[in-house]
Order: C-alpha cells, then structure tokens, then sequence
C-alpha cells in the first residue's frame, strides 16, 4: 500500500508555499497597511465636513469647526482617495505576482511527483483525476496563498481599525452595536467546517466529470466509429450533474450563513440608528459623529462579511490541499533514482521464481514461479495466448513493477540494487501501438536521447527505414505528428518509434508486438529496421506471428503464468506440444 504523510494540510503548511515570495508579500503588506490607514480616516474627513456643514462640534485637525476646515477636510478626503486608489493597485499586484509564481512552482512539483510515482500508481488512477488536481485544485490552493491573504489581511486590519475608532467615536454606541458580532463569528467558523467537506466533494466530482471527457475526447475515434456520441454526452452530463448536485449544496449552506449574517449585521445597524439618534438628541453626540459611526459600522460589516467569504473560500483551499499534498506525500514503491550505476553491460538477463500479480489485482496471479536466463546478444522470442504473462515480464524487467517473489537480475545483480533511470536507460522498447509525443518528428525520435543533433536523428531514421517517407514531408523532419502520431500511418509511427530506440542505443531490446499490426508492405520494411536494431543487443520478442520468431535462437512458451516450452523454433516443432499447436492454428488461420 502506498505511504502518505499522516500530516493534514495545515494552515502553516499552505502558507509556506508562500514562503519564497516573503519580500513581495511583505512590500504588498505595507501598501496594504497603508491603504487600510487611509479608508479608515476617510470617516473622520466625513465626520468633520458634515458638523462643519451643519455648525456643530468642536476645534477640530483642521481648526475649527465652520467652512475653512469642511474645505480642508474635502482636500484630505481626496489625498486619501487618491492613496486608497494607489495603495489597492500596488498590493493587488504584489499578492497577484506572488500568488502566480506560488502556483507555477506548485504545478510543477506536483507534477514532478506524479512523474515520480510507480507505473502501478497510474493503473490505480484515471489520468483525469490527476490532470485535475493539476489545474483546478492548484487554481483554488493559489488563492488561498495570495489574493485572498491579502484581501484576509486587509478586511482583518480594517474590522480592528473600525471597531477602534468605533470605541474612539461613542463607547455606548460601540458596545450596543458589538453585541451582534460573537454569533456571527461563531456561524462562519461552523459555516467554514460545512464548507471545507462541500467544497472536496464539489473537487471530486469535477474531477471525475474530467475523467469521463478526458476517456471520450482521447478515444473519439472509437466513440465516432460505434455511433456513441449521444452515449458519451449522456456519461458526462451525468458526472456534470453530480459536481451541480454538490455544488448546490454547498450554496444552499453558503445562502443560509450569508443571509442569516447579513440579517444580523443590518439588524445591528437599526439599533445603531436608533440608539445613537436617541445620543444626539440629547446632545451627547453630534450629527457629524454619528455619521463617521454609522460609516465605520458599514466599513465594520463589510469587513466581517468578506472575512466570511474568505473563510469560506479557503476551507474550500483546505479540501483542495487536501488532494494535493496526499499526492506531494506519497512515497512511490518503486523510487524514481537512486542505487548502483555500474559501469557497462553485458545484457545477461535472468528472471529467478519470479511470481507477480498485478497490484490492481492481488487475486490475479500472472506469473508463477518463472526461472529464465537470457545470454548478452542472445534473441529470445516469448509466444503463448493472451494473459500468458509474455508483456509482464518485459515489464518486469524495466522495473515497472517489482516481482511478489523472486529475483531479476542483469549482470547477475538484482534490479532492486540498480538506479532505475539508468536501468531504464538500458533497455529499448518497440511496442504494437508505440506513443507518439503531438511535437515534431524530429522532437520524437531525439526523445530517445535529447542531446542528439539532427545528424545523429537522420542517421537514426535511415537505420529504420524512416529517412525516405520524412523526406517527403512539406516540412521534413520539423513535421508534427499531432496527438499520439495521429497524422502518420501505423507503419510510419512503428519506425519513428524504431529510430527513436535506434538513437538511444540500449544494451537490452524488447519488441513487443512490433509488427502485429501492419501490411505485409510496412511490415517488411519494418522487420528490416528491426533486424539491424537486434544486432549485437540482447533481445525479447514478443510475438504471435510465426515469421518474427522463426529467427529466435531459443523461443519460450507461455501459459497461464508459467513456461510450458523452451527450445528452438525447429525443436519445439519437432514434438507435439502447445507450440506446434499454436503454429498448426495459425497456418489453418491463414
């Protein structure tokens, strides 16, 4: 079973991704402190104009009370606008930079962590969940380090700020109309719990919707063929539903808090209203006060609801963090890098009692108690029905997977003991139905080694029998191949997939199926390319056609996990047994 963190995402955790940016958030904090200054003086600019306005109250900042401070006081309202309006500006940019550079690293690394994983991580996963957790999960995470910090932190000062200068205009006042506040704090905190458990459900369902589009729109071809358009649509609209479904709930609780929030913060602002006309009509307040009060309560209340909002959004953070640091956390079985990198190879491989069953399906054994050497250079072809076990042990072999039981070694030391990278470095790949990258034909052979010059890609395609239909490309080898290869034939990809193994140079050679696909015109072609490859390597055949392993130097026959032959093509054929039984069926077949 997969090893993860016993960790949550923590507040701490998600706010040291922010750490890297702490000079652009800190300088974004100063302009946010400066602008939270000024939105809270700007009241007390109103305070004066309106008792200047009316002749009431006292000596104020600007002189007394009367026209020449109500005119001094307007042209301080507006140098506070006009630093209100450019502090804003510089913190939005600040906290939306960082938040962006948060986000970028944090894709990455994630990514990098998917990569990371064993293959039997992927067989667990669909590839829509995770691109998911990629885009939208990343998305709603970056929030919670940037913008909505800076906006938490704003509200947060200007809710203190506000209730300071409400005690400053009229403690009565300021005590009635505080009253309201511990129930709403108490609801947002049970609000942001509700919120939190929505909002991962809400994640989950958009990421199988995702999933669904992600199988339909890579496999249309399949979808067009059988006519399943309606099918499809039906599928996704389905999976869409369930995210409305728990988005629906999520803002029906959302609705509930807001409404029964707002209904307080205006019921609060009625009894302000009453209560501090009852103060200026028996003078113990003037016009001019209670309006930089009922201004501060709106500022107050405005503050509190977008705190809400914010927690409410970054409980929503939490269930997306949730989703990503149990990937960031998660120890592969099989480590990416690390172990021996011995110095050459031979390319003698041998498989000890290997047994195995796909982690998938524990109750599904594939191999049983297999014992198979392979000398350097020596052609060994696996044949036998499907399900036999003739993939798995090449997948064996390139560490995809770690036998239940047993040893494989190369060289006589146990994969285990070997850096994967470079094992897999080692070993060439040719498969039925090889993955084309959507870039150039150039850019897919060079994957096989990515330092190579475009000599080196010619002399690679020529070896595969390549070079010619490339050359009649408009663009020759800048031609892109589009998703999975889709602009080029099966023929065509088999040996842009050869030359690619052709340029790596592996010691150890698996084909796996390579020709079963093709007419006898590519097939020839290929086979030929597939003949100069083998030269020298250590090769696994994996084939059903008989013509691709009559040249073997040893075949071994497979059936239900356990090797049921072994000799070569003429000596199997020369007793009755499953593989004369397999060739008779394919010459009656043909």
């Amino acid at each position: 079973m997969p090893s993860s963190s016993p960790r949550g995402p923590t507040l701490r955790r998600i706010v040291s991704l922010a750490r890297p940016e702490l000079r652009s958030l800190l300088a974004g904090t100063l302009f946010l402190a400066l602008g939270s200054a000024a939105s809270l003086l700007v009241p007390q600019a109103i305070r004066i104009i309106v008792d200047g306005a009316l002749g009431t109250g006292t000596d104020t900042l600007f002189g007394p009370a009367g026209p020449a401070a109500v005119d001094r006081a307007a042209m301080a309202l507006a140098l506070l606008a006009a630093v209100l309006g450019a502090s804003m500006a510089l913190r939005a940019r600040l906290f939306g930079v960082a938040g962006e550079r948060v986000v970028t690293r944090l894709r990455r690394d994630l990514y990098r962590s998917m990569l990371d994983q064993e293959v039997a991580f992927f067989d667990e996963r669909r590839t829509g969940e995770l691109t998911s957790r990629l885009a939208s999960d990343t998305a709603v995470l970056q929030s919670a380090v940037s913008a909505n910090v800076s906006m938490g932190l704003r509200h947060l000062v200007t809710a203190v700020g506000a209730v300071g200068f409400l005690f400053f205009t009229s403690a009565r006042l300021a005590l009635v109309m505080l009253a309201v506040v511990p129930a709403v704090a108490v609801g947002a905190v049970i609000y942001g719990r509700r919120v939190r458990k929505l909002a991962r459900e809400v994640q989950d369902a958009l990421a199988a919707a995702g999933e669904v589009a992600e199988e339909s729109l890579s496999g249309i071809r399949t979808v067009r063929s059988f006519d399943a358009e309606e099918r499809e649509t039906e599928r996704y609209g389905q999976a869409v539903w369930k995210a409305f479904e728990a988005a629906r709930r999520r803002i029906r609780a959302g609705s509930t808090f807001m409404g029964s929030a707002a209904g307080a913060g205006y019921g609060a602002v009625a009894l302000v209203l009453w209560y501090g006309g009852r103060l200026v009509s028996r003078g113990d307040l003037t016009a001019g006060g209670l309006t930089s009060f009922l201004v501060y309560t709106l500022v107050l209340a405005m503050s509190l609801g977008a705190l809400a909002d914010l927690w409410a959004d970054f409980m929503k953070a939490l269930g997306a963090a949730e989703r990503i640091f149990e990937i960031q956390d998660r120890r592969p079985r099989i480590v990416a890098s690390g172990g021996l990198v011995p110095g050459g190879v031979e390319g003698r491989i041998a498989w000890e009692g290997v047994r195995f069953s796909y982690p998938t399906r524990r109750d599904v054994p594939v191999l049983q108690g297999i014992d198979l050497s392979v000398e350097p250079g020596e052609v060994v072809a696996l044949v036998g029905p499907s399900g036999a076990g003739k993939s798995t042990l090449a997948q064996l072999l390139a560490r995809f997977y770690d036998p239940d039981a047993g040893t494989i070694r190369l060289d006589g030391r146990d994969l285990r003991e070997l850096d994967p990278r470079w094992l897999r470095r080692q070993i060439g790949v040719v498969s039925q139905e090889p993955i084309l990258f959507s870039g150039s034909v150039a850019e897919n052979v060079r994957y096989g080694m990515p330092g190579a010059g475009d000599a080196e890609v010619e002399a690679a395609a020529r070896a595969a029998n390549a070079h010619d239909f490339v050359a009649r490309f408009p663009e020759g080898y800048a031609t892109r191949v589009g998703e999975r290869g889709v602009q080029l034939s099966g023929g065509q990809k088999q040996r842009v997939a050869i030359a690619r193994a052709v340029l790596k140079n592996p010691r150890v050679l698996v084909l796996d199926e390579a020709t079963s696909a093709l007419d006898a015109e590519s097939e020839h072609l290929v086979q030929d390319a597939l003949e100069r490859l083998m030269r020298g390597r250590t090769t696994l055949i994996i084939a059903h056609r008989l013509s691709t392993v009559v040249g073997a130097d040893r075949v071994v026959v497979l059936d239900g996990g356990q090797i049921v032959q072994l000799g070569s093509h003429a000596d199997l054929m020369s007793v009755e047994g499953p593989y004369r039984r397999l060739v008779e069926r394919q010459f009656v077949a043909a």
